[in-house]
């Protein structure tokens, strides 16, 4: 397939077509997975707070952070759409700082979107960054970015909280997003919302009825220690890897490793 758009995107909602969606942090396990064909977006999400850098929350990712890493998955990524978590306090200050750092992204980054979390004082701000060509996805229900409000729990779980679930997607739809991340809602809620909108909603725990699903690649591949309830793991890396490391390390106490098979066997010129 030719490179995702935003269109792309939007198209496959109305074809009935499921959207695959993915985090990627570095040059190498972007291009294996760009490699696939088989995802259309990559998210640089700034929960590389999390599984790279070791934090509890992604509060503490810089802007500075967020570019090197979505240059990295931009230089590897030939096919799907690239998508760059704006993080936190990038977009908050004002419209003006926003634009800049969202700019950066696209620019520097060489991402083909952003994301923002959240609707409220933040859909005039999206408005102004679709209006000057840089597409949006939106994000409600678990905002991790809020998570010294909400912490880990699930959202929308009542008649009224669904209520503002909806209306919060339906302002970032009228904003310009081109989709909207539901995160940790429960799987009535997620379809009333996916219903609701004419643009994509991409679930992360929030079950069947979403236009789409994303994971996070840690997760997925089973490198994470986060027990969630949503999180299927499709491969066990992390013992493969503790193996390789644990069998390596003996040959080369034993010295079996490099051996002559691992070596150079030209001679010293005189």
């Amino acid at each position: 397939m030719a490179k995702r758009l935003v269109n792309d995107i939007i198209r496959m909602k109305h074809d009935g077509q499921k959207i695959v969606e993915l985090t990627a942090y570095d040059f190498t396990f972007a291009r294996m997975m760009d490699e696939t064909d088989s995802v259309d977006i990559f998210l640089v999400g700034d929960s590389l707070g999390m599984v790279v850098q070791g934090h509890p929350t992604p509060i503490p990712v810089t802007v500075e952070q967020m570019i090197y890493h979505v240059e990295m998955v931009s230089r590897a990524t030939k096919n799907a759409l690239v998508i760059a978590d704006m993080p936190f306090m990038s977009y908050q200050i004002n419209e003006s700082k926003a634009l800049e750092n969202a700019g950066r992204m696209i620019q520097e980054g060489g991402a083909n979107a952003v994301k923002l979390e959240g609707a409220g004082r933040n859909v005039q701000t999206i408005r102004t960054l679709v209006e000057i060509g840089i597409p949006v996805q939106g994000h409600v229900g678990l905002t991790p970015q809020s998570y010294n409000k909400l912490g880990w729990k699930v959202q929308g779980k009542t008649r009224k909280a669904v209520e503002q679930l909806k209306n919060d997607a339906l302002k970032l739809q009228d904003a310009g997003v081109f989709s909207v991340v539901l995160e940790a809602v429960p799987v009535e809620a997620a379809r009333i919302v996916t219903e609701a909108l004419d643009i994509p909603t991409i679930g992360i725990g929030a079950g069947k009825h979403c236009d789409g699903q994303v994971l996070v690649m840690h997760d997925m591949l089973g490198m994470g220690d986060y027990a969630r309830v949503f999180v299927k793991e499709y491969a066990q890396i992390k013992p493969i890897v503790q193996d390789a490391i644990r069998k390596y390390s003996t040959e080369v106490r034993s010295g079996e490793f490099p051996g002559d098979k691992y070596a150079y066997k030209s001679g010293i010129d005189e």
